[in-house]
């Protein structure tokens, strides 16, 4: 399973940069390589959206490590989305994250 988020911003430029080392810093704390994948953006209406897709290793590690313990949500998915979305908060990104996929 193979978690994929789609994020959207008003400032691409600075908030890739952010996001790319949020999840570099991530897969270091899971001590995991090639962790993440970060897709081709797209602009719609002023906002631009990009996709990143995390490993089966990197969110397996996330889910049984305790990291999630209180994010929300009654699904994994949800759980998944929620500590994403907080983690790259707390990295300085001001994103929007909403869950499209997962498998």
């Amino acid at each position: 399973m193979n978690p994929l988020f789609q994020l959207s911003t008003r400032s691409y430029d600075k908030e890739i940069l952010t996001v790319r080392k949020a999840l570099e810093d991530l897969q270091q704390e899971c001590n995991v390589k090639n962790g993440f994948i970060i897709e081709e953006p797209f602009t719609k209406f002023g906002w631009t959206f990009f996709n990143i897709q995390l490993s089966e290793e990197i969110s397996k590690i996330i889910e049984t490590s305790g990291m999630m313990e209180g994010a929300l949500g009654y699904r994994i998915g949800e759980q998944l989305t929620n500590f994403v979305g907080h983690y790259l908060e707390g990295k300085g990104s001001n994103v929007r994250i909403k869950k499209i996929d997962y498998g």
